[in-house]
């Protein structure tokens, strides 16, 4: 490349440029000079410009294909001229790409020189800005007509010539705005040790540098474990009510919620393979030709596989399975128990046959009646007519594997019909995927991010914790959250007394709270007002002021008042541990000091100190997912959930990927810290509204049989 046309290098100068790109009267121009106004540094102005038009004023002659490599030289010298006294960024109006472009289109031809500067000269990102502006006419510029043509030009050329860009639409405001996050965003990645190409898939994904800085600390740092100060326990956290308690809030809430839309939302993601992995297990390891299952089950220790096989008459699917075992073995009879046994787990995990274990958990076979086989689906269906419907219509949620959605639909076409029309109820079903904007970055062991074998950022699933964001995307007043395998047969009177009692609870907090809130806003506020709500707050929310808070001003009080209140509120049904594995309720003091009623997994909690293994083991109650949450606040607008979420409650997994150890970070759990921060209930509910079917072997317990 000619001396001339070499671009000083960035890693020379340590500064970031930006390049504008694009056709003519795009606005690069404009948004050059107002983002070095902003950064307070230099921008390059177009060389081209002012060129030209000393040609045309001194002899009215226009632009040749013979101009363009002079203004090549001049742009590059006038770019390297500012990039040595620019501070920390340079925006450059145009560069020699802009030039070979337009040679190209006007003139069929470019100079081998300026197409290799111009594929030399690096920029650590393009703005290539679009044509959806006014076309400015000047004595330089072509024509208004063909920029559609011309644009995509534009664009290929960065295409081929891989050219890190961010497209930049909209009003001048608009791009402002964009161009100067962007900017902000790849500053941060470069602090990160990140390239251009990594800021743009970053980008792609929807994942924020923050976010991403957020992560890399964690690693980094480790999570600090959960601090416990003692369980959650009745009248200590949890409110207890009786029977008729129950029954006057289901009425209270059944009287008040005709003008609220009532949703009901079920995370049902993932596949069925938990459910059956004792199987699968089995499966992988028996020696079909030289051992029986019984001393399989006696060298494992698989009592699981013991207990299965006992009881696998009553599973609601031992029919179908039955019935096609004999269809496919005409001496089905005269086998050996042993190989009968195995065949039929084999036939539940083959996929020429059932392939149970990569279903999806909520189309599988959960109870016989005795008309039908109803599925988790169905269970849902009918409970949402029972609890969660408002002028004869109900909402339904579920979020699911994009891969799933066809198969939920199908089970849904099959029987929302009948339920409806014995109702009269009609439901309303919605879907919602996880989003990738919600995935992880992995890292390696030496918390480096972790790339694959293109040299291409792994992003990770964020776990069940990312599904606030799903929950933050539904319109609903009232939403009534439940897992999908939490259901029973029989029964649905009393689980719908008791989910609308929680509901009731709920609605007479809210409306409480909202008439504090409003009251805040619109009297003048006396000590002895300031007094109720702070006594409020203690008693029906177990939450206090900071410390020290006695002694502040009255408006300072009135605001950290404000600030408490207005949350999405949760109530939250707790049935007592009965040694089903999961988190419990407890009172946890944050990095702040703050103590307040948090559901807490026992991987949060540091096993090695004696006196957080002592609170941990005290837990009187389990968490059983049952919960009904309040959306939107005193004005009836939506909460941010996102901004309630306390990130450092995730945790750090290891994974093998292609025979390479990485960590990974998994998001604060819905149910957890994803709703650290709202205001919380806890209230005992009995056994039978928590019935999660977490193996196959549940099915076979009292809840799940007819």
């Amino acid at each position: 490349m000619e001396e001339n046309l070499r671009q000083l290098s960035n890693g020379v100068t340590k500064i970031i440029k930006i390049a504008l790109f694009g056709p003519e009267s795009t606005g690069k121009t404009t948004l050059a000079r107002q983002l070095a106004d902003y950064y307070k540094t230099e921008w390059v102005p177009e060389f081209a410009r002012d060129y030209l038009q000393e040609k045309w004023d001194s002899s009215q002659q226009i632009c040749t294909v013979d101009d363009m490599l002079p203004i090549a030289y001049g742009q590059a010298k006038l770019e390297n001229e500012r990039t040595l006294i620019a501070n920390k960024y340079l925006f450059c109006d145009t560069n020699l790409m802009v030039t070979k472009v337009f040679s190209e289109v006007y003139y069929n031809y470019c100079d081998p020189l300026l197409h290799e500067a111009a594929r030399a000269h690096e920029y650590d990102l393009f703005f290539l800005t679009d044509i959806d502006v006014p076309w400015e006419k000047d004595d330089l510029r072509d024509k208004a007509e063909g920029r559609e043509s011309v644009f995509a030009v534009f664009k290929q050329s960065l295409i081929d010539n891989n050219k890190p860009f961010i497209t930049l639409s909209g009003d001048q405001d608009l791009r402002l705005k964009k161009a100067i996050a962007s900017v902000n965003d790849l500053t941060l990645a470069r602090e990160l040790g990140f390239s251009s190409d990594d800021f743009l898939y970053i980008q792609e994904y929807g994942i924020s540098m923050k976010d991403i800085q957020k992560q890399l600390n964690f690693f980094k740092n480790g999570i600090p474990k959960a601090d416990l100060v003692r369980p959650a326990t009745v009248s200590n956290g949890i409110l207890k009510l009786s029977e008729k308690d129950f029954q006057e809030k289901s009425l209270f809430f059944d009287t008040h919620k005709s003008n609220l839309k009532l949703q009901k939302f079920v995370p049902a993601s993932g596949a069925a393979s938990r459910m059956f992995k004792f199987l699968a297990e089995f499966i992988n390891e028996f020696d079909v030709e030289n051992e029986s299952i019984n001393s399989y089950i006696n060298r494992k220790k698989a009592n699981k596989l013991a207990v299965f096989i006992v009881g696998m008459e009553k599973l609601p699917f031992f029919e179908a399975i039955d019935k096609r075992l004999r269809a496919e073995y005409a001496a089905f009879d005269t086998l050996d128990p042993s190989l009968k046994n195995y065949y039929f787990i084999k036939f539940i995990l083959s996929s020429d046959y059932f392939d149970f274990a990569n279903q999806p958990k909520g189309t599988l076979p959960f109870h016989k009646y005795k008309t039908h086989i109803a599925t988790p689906v169905e269970e849902h269906l009918q409970e949402c007519t029972h609890y969660t419907s408002t002028n004869n219509c109900s909402y339904l949620h579920f979020t699911v594997s994009e891969s799933h959605q066809k198969k939920f639909e199908s089970r849904i076409d099959a029987i929302k019909s009948k339920i409806e029309k014995q109702s009269g109820v009609t439901i309303q079903v919605s879907f919602s995927y996880q989003s990738k904007r919600t995935d992880t970055l992995a890292v390696t062991m030496k918390n480096k991010p972790f790339r694959d074998e293109k040299g291409q950022l792994v992003f990770r699933p964020g776990g069940h914790g990312a599904l606030i964001a799903n929950l933050n995307n539904l319109e609903a007043d009232i939403v009534f959250i439940k897992n999908i395998d939490n259901v029973i047969q029989n029964n649905l009177e009393k689980i719908s007394l008791y989910k609308k009692g929680l509901a009731g609870i709920l609605l007479a907090i809210q409306q409480q709270v909202f008439r504090y809130l409003n009251a805040l806003d619109t009297v003048a506020i006396e000590s002895a007002f300031v007094d109720e709500i702070i006594l409020f707050l203690k008693e029906k929310l177990n939450t206090t002021m900071k410390d020290g808070s006695h002694t502040d001003s009255l408006d300072n009080k009135v605001k950290e008042i404000k600030a408490i209140l207005n949350r999405p509120i949760r109530v939250c049904g707790m049935v007592k541990n009965e040694g089903e594995p999961g988190g419990g309720p407890f009172w946890v003091r944050d990095l702040q000091g703050g103590i307040s009623l948090q559901i807490v997994e026992g991987f949060q909690v540091d096993l090695a100190n004696d006196n957080q293994k002592t609170i941990l083991d005290a837990a009187t109650h389990f968490n059983p997912v049952d919960l009904v949450c309040s959306l939107k606040n005193y004005k009836k607008e939506k909460f941010d959930l996102t901004q309630f979420v306390d990130y450092s409650s995730g945790f750090i997994v290891e994974k093998n990927v292609a025979g390479k150890n990485i960590k990974g970070y998994e998001l604060p759990g819905l149910w957890n810290g994803a709703m650290a921060k709202w205001l919380t209930v806890f209230v005992e509910v009995p056994l039978i509204t928590f019935n999660p079917v977490k193996t196959v072997n549940d099915l076979l317990k009292p809840a799940h049989q007819f």
